[in-house]
């Protein structure tokens, strides 16, 4: 490939996801040449990029070879990208940029700094935190801060690994609840928190682009999710949008986001996650890949997550108009499951039993090989309101469940 400059906008993504497909082919129906980056071959994207290129995501002088050879306009940077001297690098060359910026790279990387960066720079409403190493860090918290404590990894599926202790007894199995849903290969954290009066968990996906006068923030609808975990160790997160949210707590909502978003800088979509007691609004975390989210808008607003985060990128007009409301159920593969692959001989007849729901849609991931907690598939529905919705998506994912018995 020769080191001229392109004739299209070039998009180096780092860490080929299942996700990213979506992102993939909105950046090409804008026009962009788009690079699949990652540490091993036939990732999840190869197949739909229009290059691909292997090198160590923590090796700064391998990444850094690669960014100078490549010489995209942007890079995406993921969660699986340790090699941030190479990142800074390529912003340092006034060429490149990077998505969604050195602080959120960072974030990606280390959730912990941002939760600090939230209380103690930003000053946004947390529940009192600690982040512990062991359990016996985790009792001395749990006596100095006493009950009832939250708890749960940092890191994992959204919503995975989380308790609630109310005495001394509570504190081993809290902890090996979460741990056994942090990220694989790397030392278990866990976050603790004084448990607070919560209605709701919401998500507000923004997108940070150009605008006329500087950066421009724009917000879609609240979205709503909770995690049902099954006796079997079965992990399904529902979320729906909107979710009802009074003026006074929707307005709190999009200060918290739009200082994280800010902080953070850069360009492209941020999920910002928010713990809701009537009008008050507490900050949860923050997210620079919300694709798991994302995915309900491919049904519920005009332009979806996916292509708010190929307009950001590219410093193109957004919109989060929606069309409808909707509801998706997400569902994951069992903790300790060998594979992901369909295991039900007819799956045409189950998706098509599953489509039979009135205003429905499902996402099979294909998936070869499995790993714990990885993505199987999508139920989504739409409806006059999210009630209906909800349980639309709810009987499609009762149908699409039964190709992974």
């Amino acid at each position: 490939m020769a080191a001229d400059g392109p004739s299209r906008t070039r998009v180096a993504l780092l860490g080929s996801g299942d996700l990213s497909r979506e992102l993939v082919r909105a950046l090409q129906r804008l026009g962009a040449e788009v690079i699949a980056v990652d540490r091993y071959a036939d990732a999840p994207l190869h197949g739909v990029v229009d290059r691909t290129v292997v090198v160590d995501l923590g090796d700064n002088d391998e990444l850094a070879a690669a960014i100078r050879w490549l010489q995209p306009k942007y890079v995406v940077a993921g969660s699986e990208v340790g090699a941030t001297d190479a990142l800074t690098a390529a912003v340092d060359t006034g060429f490149t940029q990077l998505v969604p910026g050195i602080r959120g790279a960072r974030l990606a990387a280390d959730p912990e700094w941002m939760r600090r960066l939230a209380s103690e720079e930003l000053g946004l409403p947390t529940p009192p935190f600690w982040f512990v190493g062991s359990v016996e860090e985790l009792r001395a918290v749990a006596g100095q801060a006493g009950y009832p404590m939250s708890v749960k990894p940092v890191g994992g599926a959204l919503g995975e690994g989380r308790s609630v202790m109310v005495r001394d007894s509570d504190i081993e199995p809290a902890w090996q609840r979460a741990v056994a849903a942090c990220a694989p290969d790397v030392p278990p954290r866990v976050l603790a928190e004084t448990a607070v009066e919560v209605d709701s968990e919401v998500m507000l996906l923004a997108v940070l682009r150009d605008g006329h006068d500087g950066p421009a923030l724009d917000f879609c609808a609240p979205i709503g999710h909770r995690s049902i975990e099954e006796p079997n160790g079965q992990l399904t997160v529902e979320f729906w949008q909107p979710h009802p949210m009074s003026s006074v707590a929707l307005d709190a909502a999009k200060s918290i986001t739009a200082r994280v978003a800010r902080a953070l800088g850069g360009r492209g979509l941020f999920g910002v996650e928010l713990l809701v007691h009537g009008d008050e609004v507490y900050f949860g975390g923050v997210t620079v890949r919300p694709y798991d989210a994302a995915l309900l808008t491919l049904r519920t607003q005009r332009l979806s997550g996916f292509e708010l985060q190929a307009r950001g990128i590219l410093g193109m007009v957004t919109d989060t108009i929606m069309v409808s409301p909707g509801a998706a159920r997400l569902i994951y593969s069992r903790r300790g499951a060998g594979t992901g692959a369909v295991t039900t001989s007819d799956s045409a007849s189950v998706v098509a039993d599953a489509l039979s729901v009135t205003e429905s849609d499902v996402v099979v991931f294909g998936h070869h090989e499995g790993h714990p907690r990885r993505r199987l598939g999508l139920a989504l529905a739409t409806g006059p309101d999210i009630a209906v919705a909800r349980d639309r998506a709810a009987r499609v994912a009762t149908v699409l469940g039964t190709l992974w018995p």
